[in-house]
């Protein structure tokens, strides 16, 4: 075996050296039995735990009967049926849906929808977004230049504004204070300056006659797990609205019950007129998909777009069972609970210990922030913490553009006994890690 992993690319930057021999529901075992409490999902896509009994036999089930079936080819009622099972979750007039692998993949396609529906070609996107690491979804990325270095120049066309990180904006709140901090935070005296940024990129950069789409994560991902004000989400909406500009929502990590409503877009009130799924969709099997208006699919020109395995049918029938299993479960509802009862005792520990900056999140998609005592990114501290946590096996992941940002992604189907269990080992890391930095 270890010579297998000899050959492995090194492209992968390595988070540890397990080497998994099976996971069920949130833990992960490695080859010489020991158990590691996972709170990284895959990066976000095992929602409904590891080895999820209903998904494991719907695709169980489908594997006996066919693997793959082209879609460009026939129809097949996998595919079929997850349609039915998503028009019940996905926005109301979002009535046409494509498929593809990855969540990157889906992003390509939501720009291709987008520049034919519309018949324009520019983009505005928003920093510290991550949206993947195609040459097109490199040129929309910019949560870190590793994803980028080396492989530009790339697409161009596509226009940066700021992103409503309330936190660290010198204009409004800092949300360094004590007691509970509201989910979304936002400075009452910014005067949402990130939209009027992009106003300003209409009429200084891209005109509005040739921007075909925004694209935003309604809660940035690797930019740091920051969730925006409701006014900033709406407030783009405003302007697509008042210009024609197609408004592209990227839950791609923050959909499937992650944030407590089926897709986090919920929270914002906002109707996209394209979403981006992917990650959660199918508990673990690649699949990822668009959503759209008939009105616009209908717009774009057919041939012009495709795949060879979008859609794959053990795929689709692991996603319509996940999101079953969500549904009947009340996967959604226990997101919002446990995400309230995890925020709640990260504050406590923020009070605690000054390092941790900020504490924000909706759902099971929270973050915990590490500055210095002069407001400054606090790398060192988190990745110690993170380093330490995985050797008492709790399984946690970083982000955000200076990885100073630890983020909780538990499966949606945890317990608070689970958490707890969780919780105290990050407590015990933090002692040992703040104090070994005072010496």
């Amino acid at each position: 075996m270890t010579k297998g992993i000899a050959h492995i690319s090194p492209i992968w930057a390595r988070y540890s050296t397990i080497v998994a021999e099976k996971a069920e529901g949130a833990y992960i075992y490695d080859v010489d039995g020991h158990r590691y409490l996972d709170l990284t999902c895959g990066i976000g896509v095992t929602n409904t735990g590891h080895c999820h009994p209903q998904v494991v036999e719907a695709a169980r089930e489908q594997v006996g009967k066919f693997i793959h079936a082209q879609a460009n080819l026939v129809y097949h009622q996998p595919m079929i049926r997850l349609v039915e099972e998503l028009l019940t979750v996905v926005p109301e007039g979002l009535d046409a849906l494509f498929f593809s692998n990855s969540g990157a993949e889906a992003v390509e396609a939501s720009l291709k929808l987008a520049r034919h529906a519309t018949g324009r070609t520019n983009l505005i996107v928003f920093q510290g977004s991550f949206h993947g690491r195609t040459v097109g979804t490199m040129s929309l990325t910019t949560s870190k230049t590793i994803y980028r270095v080396r492989y530009q120049p790339l697409m161009a066309g596509v226009f940066v504004a700021p992103y409503a990180y309330c936190y660290t904006c010198p204009l409004g709140d800092r949300a360094k204070r004590e007691g509970p901090v509201p989910a979304f935070p936002g400075g009452e005296n910014c005067g949402l300056w990130c939209l009027k940024q992009v106003r300003h990129l209409l009429v200084t950069q891209t005109a509005p006659e040739e921007t075909a789409a925004m694209i935003v994560e309604p809660v940035l991902g690797e930019g740091g797990y920051v969730v925006p004000p409701p006014e900033f989400i709406r407030g783009l909406r405003e302007i697509c609205d008042e210009h024609g500009i197609l408004l592209i929502i990227d839950e791609v990590q923050s959909g499937v019950g992650r944030t407590g409503k089926f897709f986090a877009i919920e929270h914002f009130g906002v109707m996209p007129d394209i979403m981006i799924m992917a990650k959660g969709l199918a508990s673990g099997f690649p699949l990822s998909g668009i959503a759209a208006r008939r009105e616009l699919m209908d717009k774009w020109i057919v041939g012009s777009h495709g795949g060879t395995y979008g859609g794959n049918a053990v795929s689709c029938a692991a996603a319509a069972a996940t999101i079953q299993a969500v549904k009947e479960e009340g996967l959604i509802e226990n997101s919002a609970r446990m995400g309230e009862f995890l925020q709640e005792r990260l504050r406590g520990l923020q009070r605690q210990y000054p390092a941790i900056g900020d504490v924000r999140g909706l759902g099971l998609m929270v973050a915990t922030e590490f500055t210095t005592p002069n407001g400054e990114p606090d790398k060192a501290t988190a990745k110690a913490v993170q380093a330490s946590c995985l050797e008492n096996k709790l399984m946690l992941l970083t982000c955000g553009p200076y990885d100073n940002v630890i983020r909780w992604i538990p499966p949606l189907i945890i317990t608070q006994a689970q958490l707890e269990e969780g919780l105290e080992i990050f407590e015990k890391t933090l002692v040992s890690v703040i104090d070994a930095h005072r010496d």
